[in-house]
C-alpha cells in the first residue's frame, strides 16, 4: 500500500511488540484527510496489541485501536485543531473524539457512525 503522507510505521503499538494490523481502508482515509487539512499530522497512537491496550488505564476493552480502525492525532493547537477536523469530516469519517492534546478518529464498523465526543 502506499500512502502520500504517511509510513506505516507510524501506527505501529508503542509497546514494542511491532503489531501493526492497521486497515487498508482506514489508512487511505486517513491520507486522504491528511491532503484536505493541508497541515501536517503526528500520530501518537494507531495500532494497539491487546496487552497494550489493556495497560492503559482509560482503554476501553472494544477500542476501535485493537482491530486497526483507530488513530489518535498530536494536536493542541485550535487553529491546527480546526484544520485537522475539517480534513477529517472531508475525507468522510464520522467518529471523532477531541481531546485537549489529541483527536481521535475512527472508522470502526461495528460502531456507531455520526458521533463526536470529547474527553
Amino acid at each position: 500500500m502506499k500512502l502520500e503522507y504517511f509510513k506505516l510505521r507510524e501506527f505501529m503499538c508503542p509497546c514494542g511488540c511491532n503489531e501493526n494490523d492497521m486497515k487498508r481502508e482506514f489508512l487511505q482515509m486517513l491520507d486522504t484527510a491528511r491532503y484536505y487539512s493541508q497541515t501536517s499530522y503526528v500520530i501518537n497512537s494507531g495500532f494497539r496489541c491487546q496487552d497494550h491496550n489493556d495497560s492503559l488505564s482509560q482503554s476501553k476493552k472494544t477500542s476501535s485501536h485493537i482491530k486497526g480502525y483507530a488513530a489518535d492525532i498530536h494536536c493542541t493547537d485550535s487553529t491546527k485543531r480546526a484544520l485537522i477536523l475539517g480534513g477529517l469530516i472531508e475525507a468522510g469519517f464520522t467518529r471523532l473524539g477531541i481531546a485537549k492534546t489529541f483527536i481521535h478518529v475512527d472508522d470502526d464498523p461495528d460502531k456507531v457512525a455520526g458521533v463526536v465526543w470529547v474527553y
